[in-house]
């Protein structure tokens, strides 16, 4: 009788194996379905740098063609266009260029993700009498930079 008196009591301490691994298996589709989503706000949030660093140099060139009623006939006329000079790299941008005649700023990215690295973003500008509108063009073929840039 005694023995049939405990055997009745035992109580259940922690997790059986297969809850652990429903568990496991939860964390596992989340993750799968998470990491992808992650990365491309990674990038996404990359390419928003990118075209902060386009702002100032686009103000300058829309300024000047606004001014002046076209664009400098020098590339990379950083001083004519009111810069003191090309701006500096960061993590996102490496380089700058200003195409002479037309004013498109080209941007070199960087930093961001394979297939994107070392590809152009050419925004160029088209001026009438009241605004600048500024059409983006990339030799990107990334579906992201693509999204992101679109020409409204």
């Amino acid at each position: 009788m005694l023995n049939k008196a405990r055997m009745g009591k035992r109580v259940q301490k922690g997790f059986t194996l297969i809850e652990l691994m429903i568990v496991v298996a939860i964390i596992g589709i989340l993750a799968a379905v998470a990491i992808p989503q992650y990365q491309d706000y990674t990038v996404k949030s990359k390419l928003s740098k990118v075209a902060a660093c386009a702002e100032p140099i686009k103000l300058a060139v829309a300024l000047y063609a606004q001014t002046n009623g076209s664009f400098s006939t020098t590339v990379d006329d950083w001083t004519g266009y009111g810069l003191k000079a090309a701006p500096t790299a960061t993590t996102e941008c490496s380089g700058y260029s200003i195409t002479a005649t037309s004013g498109a700023v080209v941007i070199t990215m960087a930093g961001i993700k394979t297939g994107i690295d070392t590809k152009t973003l050419t925004l160029t500008p088209t001026v009438n009498s009241t605004n600048v509108t500024w059409v983006p063009t990339t030799n990107s073929t990334d579906a992201l930079v693509l999204g992101y840039f679109k020409a409204s």
